[in-house]
């Protein structure tokens, strides 16, 4: 007989997209550490899909939009105001918006969790 997936599980496998691949271990040990009442709180939260914002960085990158919605306005105005820094901004944007969202998400998602006294131990002293 099967025995029932945690909760901490099932939600990773739905949402592991979101995050670095790499990183997946911590933040399966950080949702971990939360309370278990705590854990919707976390769970409720929405993080930015990577595939959503590859489209918007093609269709609209060059307008600095993928900017503005990761929250980095001053990098949005500066692109908007260089037409994506005639273009090659807006490539290498095209190149890594996954990775950066992921990014983003993980350390929005880690930041959550320390709120819910969730604090990685210290590392061991030499």
């Amino acid at each position: 007989m099967q025995q029932a997936m945690h909760p901490v599980d099932q939600w990773l496998a739905t949402n592991n997209k979101n995050f670095p691949a790499e990183k997946i271990p911590y933040v399966r040990d950080a949702l971990l550490r939360v309370p278990e009442h705590q854990l919707p709180a976390l769970f409720a939260m929405s993080f930015k899909d990577p595939l959503t914002m590859l489209i918007v960085s093609i269709v609209v990158g060059e307008f600095g939009v993928d900017r503005f919605m990761m929250g980095d306005i001053g990098l949005g105005i500066l692109k908007l105001l260089t037409f994506g820094g005639c273009l090659i901004w807006w490539a290498i944007d095209i190149a890594m918006i996954q990775n950066k969202v992921r990014e983003v998400n993980f350390n929005t998602l880690m930041q959550a969790a320390q709120a819910y006294g969730n604090q990685y131990p210290p590392p061991p002293q030499q």
